[in-house]
């Protein structure tokens, strides 16, 4: 029989880019499914996050996570333009956010179609590998949900006509995030047991090992 785990997962974060290809390659190669519920990025879920954290912690967070991609062999760049407005010298949040609440939104619709992981995959790298600026404008994003095996125009009409489902989906993560005992991304949950960040990916293939994990059938 196959595993099962829980995905928590962020656009605007770095690191849940930088783990996606080796969920993608755990998904193809091994008999476990993962079931993408994605959350608003902490400067939506928590603004106040910002306000008091420690001055040396974003200098050390854009050198690790540009380190951590380059271990992993991916390019990095910040995403242009980023997802969430913010004014990064004072770190204050803008009131009005023109992408992140779609970008969301979409992920969400994405995983009700079984596609969640495919389209966090390709649009993560859309943002995120340094190629494309103005990510947000033409066809990037459509070009990006169809390699996903997804119709865009279908997802936003999805959303267009139940936004409030939507936003309450993606509040659903978060509290069920928090109770399965974290609040960071990317946090993978197997059998009620978190495992967070990018750097623990090795720890949750050894603990599904210990459960019986299969590799696939050729």
């Amino acid at each position: 029989m196959s595993l099962s785990l829980q995905l928590y997962w962020s656009f605007r974060s770095p690191y849940s880019y930088i783990a996606t290809p080796r969920l993608v390659a755990l998904a193809r190669d091994y008999a476990i499914a993962i079931d993408v519920r994605i959350v608003h990025p902490a400067a939506i879920r928590n603004p106040d996050y910002f306000r008091h954290m420690n001055p040396l912690a974003r200098r050390y967070f854009l050198l690790d996570c540009a380190r951590a991609a380059a271990f992993q062999n991916l390019p990095f760049r910040r995403p242009v333009p980023d997802p969430i407005v913010q004014d990064l010298q004072t770190l204050a949040i803008a009131d009005e956010q023109p992408y992140i609440y779609r970008l969301s939104r979409l992920g969400v619709a994405a995983a009700e179609q079984g596609k969640g992981l495919a389209f966090c995959d390709e649009v993560s790298r859309l943002l995120w590998d340094g190629t494309t600026d103005n990510w947000h404008l033409g066809d990037h994003l459509a070009q990006a949900a169809a390699r996903a095996g997804l119709d865009l125009a279908a997802l936003d009409r999805a959303i267009a006509a139940q936004p409030e489902q939507f936003e309450a989906k993606l509040k659903a993560n978060d509290t069920a995030l928090r109770a399965a005992g974290h609040w960071g991304v990317p946090t993978m949950v197997f059998q009620d047991e978190p495992f967070f960040g990018q750097d623990r990916l090795d720890v949750l293939h050894w603990r599904l090992i210990q459960h019986g994990l299969k590799r696939r059938a050729v």
